[in-house]
């Protein structure tokens, strides 16, 4: 096969129960696509070819929808009486299912930035009103070819609830050892029923086993409705507690006792990082604290996820020492700060302008400002600190959305200071 609609075929990159997944170019675009093909013949099944024809309209539903830098984007779809397709992005690294035995198994540390992304992905989804329903390795690739760093991106939305539970949900998809006790039970879901399915994740992740094992699904199905699984802790040296009870919670068999939202899990994990229960390099940031910072600072409240992490790549991250300068007066200033935590001082001639505290943002001026490029003043730290710095350069190679919002949270920034300039000249 040489081309497919628009799209040339390079090689088969794998096949399944329902589709054959081919490597395509898209001249058009200029870029590498995975072009997932449906087989004629089972789409036909007398017995399953409903339901086969469910999942594949309910993914190609989906182009367009799904723009998350952790979710395989949907580019294309095209169903036809002869030939159904769907155009993805192409993401080379394999999936998660390569990491999940005990001789193989991943850093703790980078199980939980990997879960945390995950979080921040299907809480993106959920908010659109899609509802996942199939979370398993399987479906979790890495971006790179370097397993070890960089992204994953979640994939197969084929299974998914979308904006009605009651009207498209089906049963008889799903894999057993990864559905919530609710899923087996065939009874309504929500985005809680992703959140177990994420859980189990972790934990296979992290021990290397599944949760619950057993010879055929109906014994799985009943230890996921009646057993608790063994803690990670004790089948993996140097997982922490609070993991323990990060995986405890996501699983919990009463929706209830479970996560009631992807917010609470990913504030739990990148809390792992921030009390120090799992240690990152010497002067580095786990990039789920350094999304939970971001997150959390005012400046930032506009911003889209895809943009948080966005500014996440192109920013720098620093702790800083009791008086050491960060800025000092007549230098150039091609770069801004944000204060994530500590206290600095703002000094003008040995002078102090002002006290900046915890989502500060200063340096912005030189940045900005379309007459001079020089620090107005000296910015020393009075505490440990740590900084986040945005370069100018930086700033003006960002995507338009993202330097728009940056660009409204200044004017935000500047209106305060005004506002509060004024007040105290009246109380003058």
């Amino acid at each position: 096969m040489d081309k497919i609609g628009k799209y040339d075929i390079v090689r088969e990159l794998g096949r399944g129960a329902t589709a054959t997944v081919y490597l395509g170019n898209d001249p058009f675009a200029q870029r590498e696509v995975a072009v997932k093909v449906a087989f004629p013949e089972i789409l036909k099944n007398p017995e399953r070819g409903k339901l086969y024809t469910h999942l594949f309209l309910n993914e190609a539903s989906l182009v367009g929808k799904l723009v998350h830098p952790h979710i395989v984007q949907i580019y294309d779809a095209v169903v036809a009486k002869g030939l159904c397709y769907i155009v993805m992005e192409y993401v080379p690294g394999g999936t998660l299912e390569a990491y999940c035995s005990v001789d193989k198994l991943l850093p703790i540390e980078r199980v939980v930035e990997i879960i945390f992304k995950c979080t921040r992905a299907l809480d993106h989804a959920f908010r659109i009103g899609i509802t996942h329903r199939d979370i398993k390795p399987a479906n979790i690739l890495f971006a790179g070819k370097d397993q070890g760093l960089g992204d994953i991106k979640i994939s197969d939305f084929g299974a998914a609830i979308i904006d009605d539970p009651e009207r498209t949900q089906v049963s008889g998809v799903g894999s057993p050892a990864y559905m919530s006790p609710e899923q087996v039970k065939e009874q309504s879901l929500n985005h809680q029923t992703d959140i177990y399915s994420l859980g189990v994740v972790m934990y296979q992740l992290l021990t290397g086993q599944l949760p619950f094992r057993a010879s055929t699904s109906y014994n799985i199905i009943h230890q996921i409705i009646n057993t608790e699984p063994t803690k990670p802790s004790s089948l993996r040296n140097k997982i922490p507690d609070v993991l323990d009870a990060i995986v405890a919670r996501a699983m919990r068999k009463n929706t209830r006792e479970r996560y009631q939202n992807w917010e609470e899990f990913a504030h739990d994990l990148a809390q792992v990082f921030r009390n120090k229960h799992l240690k990152t390099p010497a002067h580095d940031f786990a990039e789920s604290e350094k999304f939970d910072t971001l997150r959390e600072l005012p400046f930032f409240a506009h911003f889209s996820d895809a943009e948080i992490w966005e500014v996440l790549r192109f920013s720098g991250w620093s702790n800083i020492a009791p008086d050491e300068a960060i800025m000092n007066d007549g230098d150039p200033g091609d770069f801004f700060c944000f204060l994530a935590e500590g206290e600095l001082k703002v000094t003008k001639n040995g002078r102090i302008l002002n006290l900046l505290t915890p989502g500060d943002c200063f340096g912005e001026m030189a940045v900005i400002s379309t007459k001079t490029q020089t620090r107005g003043a000296d910015v020393v730290a009075l505490t440990k600190a740590k900084i986040i710095t945005v370069k100018d350069e930086a700033l003006r190679h960002a995507s338009e959305p993202c330097r728009m919002h940056f660009y409204q949270a200044f004017l935000e920034v500047l209106s305060s200071r005004l506002e509060l300039s004024n007040t105290r000249l009246a109380a003058l």
